[in-house]
């Protein structure tokens, strides 16, 4: 029986060297909503759409935004992945070109560019995270493989500097699509980590590679001494490619997640829980899995980040292009936003005033740039009915 994905570094998958030669090429062909299609054998196992977007019950509504709700944060981004706050300053990683930028009063300030970044397809610099005095970071490297880093944050007066990097998780699998990428540190201090499939479906039911899975572990890469497998950072299993992640304030865990031809989901996540993929996409009704609590066609969602105050989960979508409002007490209805309004949204985050910062992604190859674009947008909670 193989092993738990153990404590030590990972090496790169075989998978990992579309990177090197591929990486580009995968991501023109995979389609606009960051995700590749995905040919199911016979005997596959996955559910077929039945009823409605969540699977027999409306699951949204459209939501009215009164007039000049929205304002610009910023303008003239660049692939915009995640943002995140470390003392009131904000921090913003793109994509495309490994640039972690400060933002203030419209204005960005470069602050780093990571290096051996890879960027092509859905790789490059990722998911960013805040805890105490260090950022921490996840990206595709020029080496075939992802990883986790971190840096020490310090200040000059109102501008960040980062400084002293040191290597939480080396040797992540990678590939053209599917990295995952989000980064999230929980209510228990812990880092979550979430890796994509990269393509190598299989590997996310075996337990022994960390590909299809979220991590958790110390801040340093450790594995916490409570995690379900012993001796294994894997948390939950069966994922396809997780690019959200957020708690409810009483610690309850959602992740969204893209599946392939036919449904995208928000799930609660469980220790040491089976999410079903490749068996299925959606909801199966087979014990072995845990269904998602929402689920949505693949054409009105494309679920990336998440993020949850005042009872609501908010989801952006990128295939969708609009903003998903999922009540916690009700995870299977929602509202809608924005349809089509800014394009695709890739993260939303939560500022230290309460408000939605929303991220756009119309330019990573795969949006129709509208003037301005990349930006960030800001909505204050209360505007959303």
């Amino acid at each position: 029986m193989p092993q738990p994905y153990a404590a030590g570094p990972a090496r790169p998958t075989r998978r990992a060297a579309l990177v090197a030669g591929g990486l580009a090429l995968a991501g023109l062909g995979a389609c606009s909503s960051d995700r590749a299609a995905t040919p199911q054998p016979a005997g596959s196992g996955v559910a077929a759409p039945t009823g409605s977007a969540s699977g027999g019950v409306p699951s949204s509504v459209a939501g009215d935004v009164p007039g000049g709700a929205v304002t610009d944060v910023v303008t003239g981004l660049r692939a915009p992945w995640s943002v995140v706050w470390t003392g009131g300053a904000a921090l913003l990683g793109q994509r495309d070109d490994a640039r972690i930028l400060q933002l203030a009063d419209g204005r960005t300030r470069e602050v780093l560019t990571v290096p051996g970044v890879a960027h092509g397809g859905e790789g490059g610099l990722l998911g960013l995270a805040v805890q105490g005095a260090w950022l921490t970071v996840y990206y595709t490297g020029d080496d075939q493989a992802n990883r986790v880093v971190r840096y020490r944050i310090s200040r000059s007066g109102s501008q960040v500097r980062l400084s002293g990097r040191q290597v939480v998780l080396d040797g992540l699998p990678a590939a053209g699509i599917h990295n995952g990428g989000r980064i999230a540190f929980g209510p228990d201090r812990m880092l979550y980590v979430a890796v994509g499939d990269t393509s190598d479906q299989q590997a996310a039911q075996d337990r022994s590679s960390p590909a299809g899975k979220i991590l958790r572990m110390t801040p340093v890469g450790g594995v916490p001494g409570d995690n379900p497998f012993a001796g294994s950072r894997v948390w939950s299993l069966g994922h396809r490619n997780v690019q959200g992640m957020a708690w409810a304030p009483d610690g309850t865990m959602f992740a969204a997640e893209f599946g392939a031809n036919t449904w995208d989901e928000l799930n609660i996540i469980r220790r040491g829980a089976n999410y079903g993929w490749p068996v299925h996409e959606g909801r199966a009704g087979d014990s072995r899995y845990v269904d998602p609590v929402q689920q949505w066609s693949t054409s009105e969602a494309s679920p990336s980040g998440i993020a949850i105050t005042g009872g609501t989960i908010y989801v952006a979508c990128l295939g969708g292009r609009r903003l998903r409002a999922v009540p916690v007490s009700a995870p299977g209805t929602g509202r809608e936003y924005f349809v089509g309004r800014y394009g695709r949204l890739r993260d939303v985050a939560i500022a230290p005033d309460g408000a939605l910062w929303i991220l756009t992604n119309n330019t990573d190859g795969r949006g129709a740039p509208n003037p301005g674009d990349d930006r960030i947008l800001r909505v204050a909670p209360s505007a959303l009915r």
